[in-house]
């Protein structure tokens, strides 16, 4: 039986799983990401992870053929190299070489957001399909392409930053420095931030009865709770974001043609219910595509094992 680590590295924790060649996990952990010692300290700490689940499942990190790691950022993943990692100390860092040092095994590493999407082509939602999109909006909106059953990477490690396509060119400033991206605003922080405006401007909402009274933060549960309720401002907030979540799928059909969109991450989770419908209407209404077979919207079914499969399908695959 083969075996590989698959590892994701975020800002806040690291979680490691062993993971047979098929995809069954064997065991697995998760710590917190070291919030001092630069990009030693964390490195080492992924080593005494991976070699924790490796005792876990009574196994030699030699015993496995390889491992893979997404993390945050743009990566270089012909080199290993993380090029830009936001919140971790780990940019301009050749993290695959090092770690391989440290374990002694090949190590392969991808994007954290496109290696989900691998993980749910491989045992989730986009099981066996050549072509696909994922779309995972949380604090962002993250992206990843499947193209002839590649990832689609780019001359940089770039590629698929879907957040950042714009929308509304007059919109609301994003985080990256334009205006009207999809991340700024179809993100559950997009939703958020509307949410108070509309609140401090004198709406009422239940959301003001779930939340504290500065309303610093809304949590995705707290938004599903206020739909489920039948919110009116939360139903509107949430739709607006839906719609757009819709057209940006549209325009993105019209450039790669994938046989389905997969949808993730907390907020989808929390309200897909309200928001998949939405941006199933947006595809199913576009007259392009009307001879062609139905481009689905779709939940992703992996969770947090998204990108620790994925990482290991990148491995098998290197």
């Amino acid at each position: 039986m083969k075996l590989y680590f698959g590892i994701d590295v975020g800002g806040t924790k690291l979680s490691a799983a062993l993971v047979t060649g098929k995809g069954r996990i064997l065991s697995r952990a998760k710590v917190s990401t070291p919030r001092a010692g630069g990009s030693r300290a964390v490195l080492e700490a992924v080593e005494s992870l991976v070699r924790r689940v490796a005792a876990e499942g009574k196994v030699r990190v030699k015993d496995a053929q390889a491992a893979g790691a997404g993390l945050p950022g743009i990566i270089d993943a012909r080199r290993g190299l993380v090029l830009n990692a936001p919140n971790i100390p780990l940019t301009g860092v050749p993290v695959a070489g090092k770690l391989k040092k440290l374990l002694k095994i090949p190590v392969a590493i991808g994007n954290d957001v496109n290696l989900g999407l691998l993980g749910e082509q491989w045992l989730g939602a986009g099981r066996g399909a050549s072509d696909a999109v994922g779309l995972f909006p949380g604090t962002g909106v993250g992206g990843g392409v499947i193209a002839g059953g590649r990832l689609l990477q780019g001359a940089h490690g770039a590629a698929a930053e879907l957040g950042h396509i714009q929308v509304e060119p007059s919109g609301p400033s994003c985080g990256c420095g334009n205006k009207g991206c999809l991340e700024a605003l179809s993100s559950r922080s997009s939703i958020e931030r509307e949410l108070r405006r509309e609140i401090r401007s004198g709406k009422r909402s239940l959301i003001s009865s779930f939340a504290d009274e500065k309303l610093a933060l809304i949590k995705s549960k707290m938004i599903a709770k206020a739909l489920s309720r039948k919110d009116p401002l939360t139903l509107r907030v949430v739709r607006a974001a839906a719609e757009r979540l819709g057209s940006a799928c549209v325009s993105l059909r019209h450039v790669f043609d994938p046989e389905l969109f997969i949808l993730g991450g907390g907020l989808i989770e929390a309200c897909g219910g309200h928001i998949l419908p939405v941006v199933q209407r947006a595809l199913d209404a576009d007259p392009f595509f009307r001879k062609l077979p139905r481009c689905k919207a779709v939940a992703s079914e992996l969770g947090d094992d998204a990108v620790i499969l994925g990482a290991v399908a990148l491995a098998k695959n290197s």
